[in-house]
C-alpha cells in the first residue's frame, strides 16, 4: 500500500531532508515561524499537555550569549543561522491543563500535581513536539540543524528559569554551500519491526 502523501512531499519532510550545517543570509521571518507553529500545534501530546517552550534567538546579542554555551563544533553554525530556536520543556505544563483538557480539567492534579512526574511527561511529550517543529520547519521549505551538543545548565540559567528545562538548539535557515553531510545508513524494515 502506498502513502497518500505525495512522493514530493515525502522527499521534502523525510528522504531528501537532513540537518543542516550551513545556512544561507535569508532571513527566517516572523510569519514563516507563525505558519510553523500553526501547522504543528495539533500534534499529538498525553493529555493534550503541549509543555514546549521555544525561544527564538535573533539579535546579535542573544546569539553572542547563546554560542558561548554551544559546543566548539556547533559554534560556527549556530552564529551564522539567520534563526536559533531553544526548545524546551514547560515542567509547569499542567498549570495550563485545564483550559487546554476542557473534559477533564482535574487531571492536572489527579496526574501532575507531583514535580518528578510533570517533568517525566513533560520531557517525553515536548521531545514528540520538538520532532514536529522539525518536521514543520522542513514543511515551510527551510532546513533545520538540530543539535544536543551544548551546556545545558549554561542555556537555562541564560535563556530560561528552574521550571525550564533545554531539551535541544534547532538553527533555521536555507542551506548553505555544502550544508548537508552525507546520508547515514538506517536500519532496515525486519530489524526494527517485530510481529506478534
Amino acid at each position: 500500500m502506498s502513502l497518500v502523501l505525495d512522493s514530493a512531499a515525502q522527499d521534502l519532510l523525510f528522504r531528501e531532508a537532513r540537518t543542516a550545517n550551513t545556512f544561507t543570509d535569508e532571513p527566517v521571518t516572523d510569519e514563516q515561524v507563525q505558519a510553523i507553529y500553526d501547522l504543528v500545534k495539533f500534534g499529538p501530546t498525553a493529555f493534550n499537555q503541549s509543555p514546549l517552550r521555544v525561544v527564538l534567538v535573533r539579535s546579535a546579542e542573544g546569539r553572542e550569549r547563546l554560542v558561548q554555551h554551544m559546543a566548539e563544533g556547533n559554534r560556527p553554525k549556530t552564529s551564522t543561522a539567520p534563526l536559533v530556536a531553544i526548545l524546551a520543556a514547560d515542567n509547569e505544563f499542567h498549570e495550563e491543563l485545564p483550559a487546554l483538557l476542557p473534559h477533564f480539567p482535574q487531571a492536572k492534579d489527579m496526574f501532575f500535581s507531583e514535580r518528578p512526574v510533570r517533568e517525566s511527561a513533560a520531557g517525553l511529550n515536548a521531545a514528540l513536539q520538538a520532532a514536529y517543529f522539525i518536521i514543520g520547519v522542513r514543511a515551510a521549505g527551510l532546513a533545520a540543524g538540530p543539535m544536543t551538543g551544548y551546556d545545558a545548565a549554561g542555556i537555562q540559567k541564560e535563556f530560561l528559569d528552574d521550571d525550564h528545562a533545554p531539551l535541544m538548539v534547532v538553527n533555521i535557515g536555507k542551506p548553505g554551500e555544502d550544508a548537508w553531510f552525507p546520508r547515514s545508513p538506517r536500519l532496515s524494515f525486519d530489524e526494527v519491526v517485530t510481529t506478534v
